[in-house]
This record gives C-alpha cells, sequence and structure tokens, in this order.
C-alpha cells in the first residue's frame, strides 16, 4: 500500500519572493535541448513494456 503524499509547504519571505520572480521569468527551452528530450522519451516509450491490467 502506497505512503499518503505530504502537503505542499508554503513558502514564506525571502523563498517566497524568490519563487515569485522565477515564475514570472521563465526562459523557454532551447529547440536542440528539446529535441533531445523528445528523442529519449520516443526511446523510452519504444522499449517499455507495461502490463495491461
Amino acid at each position: 500500500m502506497a505512503r499518503p503524499i505530504k502537503p505542499t509547504p508554503i513558502l514564506y519571505g525571502e523563498d517566497a519572493i524568490r519563487f515569485e520572480m522565477r515564475m514570472q521569468n521563465v526562459k523557454p527551452m532551447p529547440k536542440r535541448e528539446r529535441e533531445e528530450q523528445r528523442r529519449a522519451y520516443e526511446l523510452f516509450k519504444s522499449r517499455a513494456t507495461f502490463p495491461m491490467l
């Protein structure tokens, strides 16, 4: 049986400010890196076999 997931902690002070600033200034992922991740995903998907329930 799985253990329950703990609630996400609330950020306060400098941590909250830093988090908010990073969320407002998200940089797009470079196209080359996105393509590499897509290839890795497709490779994993082609090799993975999951039992049907």
